[in-house]
């Protein structure tokens, strides 16, 4: 009978352990970095959602899956070897590539398109990496600056 007592006494311990981690490291932790996130980054805790017209239309942070032709292409077709496909963002050379297949497709003049794609250039800390181009905030800016261009697509 003493065996019985010591164990149950011994294993006592270990649950209140278990019970107290778990809510810590399962609930209050978990709230609290939530929280957080939510006060000073809202915009990157909730995905950086992209809205046009007052409407999500995706997310900054992940690659949308344009098919027509009036529209920037997240990868090049000589790239899908190699790219995971969720990447947001192409390299300038990318977006210069596509500019005529848009212009032609659109309408609007290539000056006119490299003019945007340049003002949607987003840069690198200072030496490390390439400028690039997030494609959603690109056909957004074009959709902004050209709706009547775009209309069928928002419409």
């Amino acid at each position: 009978m003493e065996t019985k007592n010591k164990t149950k006494f011994s294993l006592r311990p270990i649950i209140g352990i278990t019970i107290i981690s778990l809510l810590i490291c399962g609930l209050f932790y978990p709230f609290l970095m939530t929280g957080i996130g939510q006060v000073f980054f809202p915009s990157q805790s909730n995905g950086e959602i992209a809205k046009l017209n007052g409407q999500a239309i995706g997310s900054d942070l992940i690659a949308q899956n344009f098919t027509l032709p009036i529209f920037f292409h997240s990868r090049n077709e000589t790239l899908m070897q190699s790219a995971s496909g969720v990447d947001p963002d192409i390299t300038m050379q990318d977006a210069t590539s596509q500019i005529p297949s848009v212009s032609n497709a659109t309408g609007i003049s290539i000056e006119e398109l490299t003019k945007i794609v340049n003002e949607n250039q987003e840069g690198t800390l200072w030496i490390f990496g390439s400028p690039y181009v997030n494609v959603l905030k690109l056909n957004t800016a074009l959709i902004e600056k050209y709706p009547t261009v775009y209309i069928a697509i928002t419409g």
